[in-house]
């Protein structure tokens, strides 16, 4: 049984002040700037500009530190503009004292982090509701200092992965401290720098990296801010762990999205030719799969030139996290009029599905496409099916 609480417009944004207020940490006080509202299909804008997913997002002008400041702050403590008519939804036997610790086995109607994971995040439908709900934890626990910060991190994590609102999701995380360089959310940290990057200020990103540990997931961004040669010293630094296949196939994708392909390559290779052993095993063994599928695409880039490509409607598949991930391209005129994902058993694709697309759209090809942060297999998965469709429909 589900339960359906519809709150009125006053009582939505008390609450939402009282949350906002609660945390304050001494903000600076900026220009009034416009609040962003996000669309689960859209980037977010720094502007209230709605944009049909076919189109690309303006380029951000460069923004100096107290401008991106002030930008997080008016934005973040605002409500989208969604949020009134979202109805605040879910299971009634949720748990809404969200433990650290969950007692017992998986239960996504009892566990809010469990539900998040199974239930909000791969349906998009829910996204804004997800949102809603972890507005709403924090106005139950206004004195909670540790259990507030699990809240504010993960709303962080819903603004960003799914909603691609920068603003928002930098304006959480750094209530929950994650600007400090916590070693207790060094991925937070990470993607925190990606929003100052995509924010106009791309010195608050490099600071802030510099200040987490060294981990994978750090790669993509690096090397995302031209930074591949310190990209690859991370890929280094981590092929001696239990990352090390992780490593190995990140490091191939900043190579590869860099123009650098003879090292993406070599990092592929690198990754197809570690022992699959012991408790990783079946893990390397699905990352090794998908080092072969980029190999492939590397191979097939010069095939996959849609200038060259008939006019046409054409399929493939390439292997995503969860299977395959097939694609349907629309080539008309020499251009690439449309790729769309027709089929997939993704769970956690966050923004992918429509970023990825966009961005293929934008390049007219497949060369130089940044994959979509936190679901970068994903995006991997549909920059590849579209160049095995262009290489197949080639003469």
């Amino acid at each position: 049984m589900r339960r359906t609480v519809i709150v009125s417009l006053v009582a939505v944004l008390a609450l939402s002040a009282l949350a906002i207020l609660t945390m304050r940490r001494g903000a600076s006080d900026g220009p009034r700037v416009r609040p962003s509202v996000p669309d689960p299909t859209a980037t977010s804008t720094v502007n209230d500009t709605r944009r049909r997913p076919d189109e690309l997002p303006p380029e951000i002008p460069s923004r100096s530190r107290a401008e991106v400041l002030a930008q997080i702050d008016q934005v973040g403590r605002t409500p989208p503009g969604w949020f009134d008519e979202t109805p605040l939804e879910y299971p009634e036997t949720l748990d809404l004292s969200w433990p650290r610790k969950p007692p017992g086995p998986w239960n996504n109607q009892k566990n809010v982090g469990q539900y998040i994971w199974d239930v909000i995040n791969p349906n998009p439908s829910k996204w804004r509701s997800g949102v809603r709900l972890l507005h709403h934890l924090l106005t139950l626990h206004p004195e909670d200092e540790e259990r507030r910060r699990r809240v504010m991190t993960a709303l962080g994590r819903m603004y960003f992965n799914l909603l691609r609102d920068h603003e928002r999701a930098a304006f959480w995380w750094q209530q929950a401290g994650v600007a400090q360089g916590s070693a207790t959310e060094p991925v937070a940290g990470i993607f925190l720098a990606e929003c100052y990057w995509k924010l106009g200020n791309r010195e608050m990103a490099l600071e802030l990296l510099e200040r987490l540990p060294r981990r994978f997931e750090s790669i993509k961004i690096w090397a995302d801010l031209g930074e591949v040669d310190r990209a690859l010293r991370v890929v280094e630094a981590s092929t001696g762990g239990s990352a090390a296949d992780l490593a190995y196939l990140y490091g191939g994708d900043a190579c590869r999205v860099s123009g650098r392909l003879p090292e993406a390559i070599d990092y592929y290779q690198k990754l197809i030719d570690m022992p699959a052993a012991g408790q990783r095993k079946d893990r390397i063994k699905r990352n090794q799969e998908r080092a072969e599928a980029n190999l492939e695409a590397i191979r097939l880039f010069e095939l996959s030139d849609v200038s060259k490509v008939p006019d046409g409607t054409y399929q493939d598949s390439s292997l995503g996290y969860e299977g395959p991930v097939t694609v349907e391209v629309i080539a008309r005129g020499g251009r690439l009029m449309s790729v769309r994902v027709v089929e997939h058993r993704e769970k956690q694709f966050y923004s992918a599905l429509t970023d990825t697309p966009r961005k293929l759209i934008a390049k007219q090809g497949v060369t130089g496409i940044d994959a979509t942060s936190g679901a970068t297999i994903t995006s991997e998965a549909i920059i590849n099916a579209t160049a095995k469709a262009l290489a197949g429909a080639a003469p």
